[in-house]
């Protein structure tokens, strides 16, 4: 039997792209059967390459998601059922935005499947939300969190900080107001200046990495949710599952154009890409440096096994203590290691 794979399916379709958004995604009207045409294919593909295999979470991400008809969802999820055991499936994710959804919609989502919903609301300010070329208002994106947590299911909203003109103040107003909708899990992203979009062309004024630092650490100091990643805060048992996998270093299949993942077959670890289904091997000191790279930015760290132990530096470990520990057999970044993780990646592996 070859191990569990999750599932990453990238849905590239927005009504317009954000003005900091570097992902794959499109503004355009979908041709929906198309799509649910080639995602399905792909389906099929990896059903013949794996066989029957156990799917833990399953993920749908974009772009936007909740832009999808229900009878395309529903179609994708029945080709997964039919093609892979989902009999001990513990998350099924679907990203959206405020606007793009009614309640309706999103209760047919559910009775396809759905067990989680991730919304982009990015920020509370309408004019801060204009600024980011967000095309719904704050009301908007408090009404959907409000209705999808009377349903039942879990439900978590991304945030950008770190805008020009940011400081403390726009955090612990922004930690207040989450707290204020008691939601069990916020994802909370500093602005990335990212070449090739349209900030990308502009001088912003943005803030000072201390400035940032002060930000990040003003987070824990007012949501009232634990940090259980770099950029991730949530109560127990409402981490996002598939991330956390991921993290972990486990397998998974990316579906759809501008999906990745990273798929075991026959011993051996592959890079993969959706789509075109590309895929090339990882020797075991790739997969181990990508393994501390995605690993480290969570609280509890990577396990610290043998493929691990062959690319860290352990005299730079036993010498900065104050920044990353071993413990309990896994190594993880202090918080002050997490003030500075990518220098500390470079500094820890050999």
């Amino acid at each position: 039997m070859t191990m569990p794979h999750n599932i990453y399916i990238h849905v590239p379709f927005c009504i317009s792209k954000c003005k900091y958004c570097a992902f794959f995604s499109s503004a355009i009207s979908p041709d929906w059967e198309s799509y649910k045409n080639g995602i399905c294919s792909e389906i099929d593909f990896w059903a013949n390459k794996l066989g029957y295999i156990k799917v833990p979470t399953i993920f749908f991400g974009g772009g936007t998601p909740s832009l999808m008809p229900t009878d395309i969802f529903q179609s994708i999820m029945q080709k997964l059922q039919t093609c892979f055991d989902l009999s001990e499936c513990l998350e099924i994710t679907l990203e959206s935005n405020p606007g793009t959804i009614t309640n309706e919609k999103l209760s047919e989502f559910i009775a396809c499947g759905v067990t989680r919903l991730s919304v982009g609301v990015q920020s509370f300010d309408d004019t801060e939300l204009k600024f980011l070329g967000r095309k719904h208002d704050a009301q908007t994106a408090v009404a959907l969190l409000e209705y999808a947590q009377s349903t039942g299911i879990r439900v978590s909203a991304d945030f950008i900080y770190g805008l020009p003109n940011h400081n403390v103040k726009n955090i612990i107003s922004l930690c207040n107001k989450i707290n204020e909708l008691n939601l069990k899990h916020a994802s909370l992203y500093e602005l990335t200046i990212e070449p090739n979009t349209p900030f990308g062309h502009m001088n912003l004024d943005m803030p000072t990495n201390d400035e940032m630092a002060d930000m990040y650490m003003a987070i824990s100091d007012n949501l009232k949710l634990p940090r259980y990643e770099v950029s991730n805060y949530a109560i127990t048992g409402q981490e996002c599952r598939h991330n956390q996998n991921i993290w972990d270093g486990d397998a998974y299949i990316g579906l759809g154009n501008g999906a990745m993942g990273r798929v075991f077959m026959n011993n051996t670890w592959f890079e993969q890409s959706g789509g075109n289904i590309k895929t090339s091997e990882l020797n075991s000191t790739t997969r181990a440096t990508e393994r501390i790279i995605t690993g480290l930015r969570t609280v509890r760290g990577v396990s610290f096994d043998d493929d691990i132990k062959n690319i860290v530096d352990i005299d730079f470990i036993n010498s900065h203590n104050d920044l990353v520990k071993i413990e309990n057999n896994r190594i993880h970044a202090t918080d002050d290691g997490m003030l500075i993780l990518d220098e500390l990646v470079l500094d820890l592996i050999k």
